[in-house]
């Protein structure tokens, strides 16, 4: 356990223990506080929040537009000049860019007119289809500058799945690049651009030409971005917006069924994904700020977006691989540009780790701060070598729980008050309720996460077109006054620090037993050999399930009997016998998103031969079938 330095509780926004007492004695009046300090409204609202399940509200009747607190209400000051974006490309003899917020100011003006003058309306749902350049993010802002709707898909997926997501948001524009670099290879995104806009109602498409790529422009349809930008008027009036207006629509991606089309509103969103960046940071604004997600994803809106351009914050955005052209990447972005707060993922953590620590030592990281992970629960040994090699020891580790569902972080210690706990999330945010209930829906140390009445501001507001689907998937459960994350956690303490267990569906019972999949992952994490581990529960006809353990193994390291012996002994050790895997795969990858999750269900498919789905929107879909001939061999 770590506590926040005696320099950092100086300097820190918020390093008062009594802030959690004061935000849960009556949670409306914090928001409404924190709402009212951090945004400039147009018209202040009638009524805090109104709950009418499974449907809730905030700040109702009130004015404002996102696009006018993120960057207009900066201009007018002395940040007009200040670093809004600093962008790194990723062939590194490439020059960067760097937009002040008045740059911000002007391309995001004109691209708001370039929308309106291709016929795009309030409402109107508007695709994005982009890598990490600042255009994705003008895109952004000039949408919900004129009250469109924007909905950004990832980059890497494939035509099919940004089909499903252009057609469900029945998106008329669809903006594009001709191409991009990936592990020094040049991405034809315009040619993925084409094949997804067969079959839709996507009318225009806008190109960025950021790879100088050959590419067909079909006329009347397609057009250049520079050229539309060359012809816009610098002055747009940001539309004045209900604070329950919609102002984007992120899809869940998952390997079977329709992807969730979640909508988030305006001034709930804005609200939280101010102060949770502020707060959960402690960003000030000297610091510059890198959050690694990828804009596609909803830790790269509110935290490589939103977040920061509220705060007036600077931030530093990368459009490649992180250990490209060599595993030092990450470390000379922080270096070159003096990052101060980190934000990543701990499957990133975990490939610097196999890397080595050299590649680490080349570099001054002194600059850092306050570090962050994000996607899935960190292990201990991860969290280790994070602090200890990329913090040296003395940067807090901000291990931050939400979804894309809940808009911004929910769960987390905060840098001034702490503690910095491995393996723990921490507390919830301060004005946040979480219970945790057993299966029979009664409070419990462990078991299935719920957020309580009043729900946070920044969560989804919905489905889109399928209120069906909403309420089945997160009213149902427990009913609905609760929010059921779908997500295991335990209480560890008094204070209410928080571990994140994993997803229920990732909760095995061995011999009666509760076992869930993240805590025999860790006791394995934790042994020297192992960078990282999926484990999945198996048919047993004695026990009904039992853990099996699939190994990538650190660089050195060869799979052996002696080794397995070792790694089954540590299992038993730290967790119980009842945690035994009944086998140990070794295996080179394993098959994860492209935000880092492992995909413990497709593995689970692959043991009991069932159909595994698209393994198109899979970070590395090739590990399947990897993952297919190692079972089929080994597994027995």
């Amino acid at each position: 356990m770590f506590w926040p330095s005696p320099e950092l509780k100086k300097i820190a926004w918020i390093s008062d223990e009594s802030i959690y007492e004061k935000a849960s004695r009556d949670p409306l009046s914090f928001w409404a506080e924190k709402a009212r300090e951090g945004l400039e409204w147009f018209k202040e609202w009638d009524k805090i929040y109104e709950w009418n399940p499974p449907y809730f509200k905030w700040f109702i009747g009130g004015k404002l537009n996102i696009c006018y607190n993120a960057v207009d209400r900066h201009v007018k000051t002395w940040r007009k000049n200040k670093a809004a974006i600093i962008w790194e490309p990723e062939p590194p003899e490439e020059r960067n860019r760097v937009l002040t917020y008045n740059d911000l100011y002007r391309e995001v003006n004109k691209f708001a007119n370039v929308l309106k003058n291709l016929g795009v309306k309030k409402g109107d749902r508007v695709g994005i289809y982009m890598p990490v350049i600042p255009e994705v993010q003008i895109a952004m802002l000039a949408c919900t500058r004129i009250g469109a709707v924007h909905s950004v898909v990832f980059s890497a997926f494939s035509p099919e799945s940004l089909k499903s997501r252009l057609i469900d948001a029945e998106a008329k524009i669809l903006i594009t690049v001709d191409g991009y670099y990936r592990r020094g290879k040049i991405i034809n995104l315009k040619a993925n651009a084409d094949e997804g806009i067969k079959d839709t109602i996507v009318e225009k498409v806008v190109v960025v030409k950021r790879a100088g790529l050959t590419i067909e422009m079909k006329e009347g349809r397609d057009f250049w971005w520079h050229e539309l930008m060359d012809k816009a008027n610098s002055y747009c009036k940001p539309e004045i917006m209900d604070s329950e207006d919609p102002s984007f629509i992120l899809y869940t991606s998952g390997t079977t069924g329709k992807p969730k089309g979640i909508v988030h509103h305006t001034g709930g969103y804005a609200t939280q994904a101010y102060w949770t960046t502020k707060w959960d940071f402690d960003l000030h604004d000297e610091d510059i700020m890198w959050c690694t997600a990828d804009i596609g994803w909803i830790t790269g809106h509110t935290y490589a977006c939103y977040g920061p351009l509220l705060c007036g914050a600077t931030m530093v955005i990368y459009e490649g691989a992180p250990d490209y052209p060599a595993p030092d990447r990450f470390w000379q972005i922080i270096e070159k540009y003096g990052v101060t707060i980190f934000y990543t993922a701990p499957t990133a953590i975990r490939m610097f780790m196999m890397f080595g620590e050299e590649w680490v030592k080349k570099h001054d990281l002194s600059s850092l701060r306050i570090l962050g992970t994000v996607g899935e629960p960190i292990d201990r040994e991860a969290w280790m070598w994070y602090f200890n090699n990329i913090g040296g020891g003395r940067c807090p580790i901000i291990d931050t729980w939400w979804q894309t569902e809940t808009g911004g972080t929910l769960i987390n210690a905060l840098p001034g008050i702490g503690p910095f706990i491995p393996t723990v999330a921490g507390r919830p945010f301060p004005g946040v309720k979480r219970e945790i209930l057993d299966d029979e829906g009664k409070p419990s140390k462990e078991g299935n996460l719920v957020i309580c009445n009043p729900f946070p501001p920044g969560m989804l507001r919905g489905i889109f077109k399928d209120p069906k689907r909403y309420k089945e998937q997160y009213w149902s459960r427990f009913g609905e006054n609760y929010y059921t994350t779908g997500d295991g956690a335990k209480i560890i303490d008094e204070m209410g620090n928080t571990r994140i267990t994993g997803r229920i569906d990732d909760v095995m019972k061995v011999a009666g037993h509760r076992l869930a999949n993240a805590e025999v992952e860790d006791a394995l994490n934790r042994h020297e050999a192992v960078i990282e581990s999926a484990v999945v529960a198996a048919p047993d006809p004695i026990k009904g399930e039992v853990p099996v353990a699939f190994v990538v193994l650190e660089k050195g390291y060869t799979p052996s009997e002696d080794l397995t012996n070792q790694l089954i002994k540590q299992v038993e050790r730290i967790i119980g016998p009842t945690a035994r895997p009944k086998k140990i795969i070794y295996v080179s990858d394993l098959p994860k998103t492209r935000s880092g999750k492992i995909m413990r269900r497709i593995i689970k498919k692959l043991i009991t031969k069932e159909p595994v789905g698209d393994i198109t929107t899979l970070m590395n879909p090739e590990s399947v079938e990897e993952l297919r001939k190692i079972i089929e061999t080994t597994y027995i």
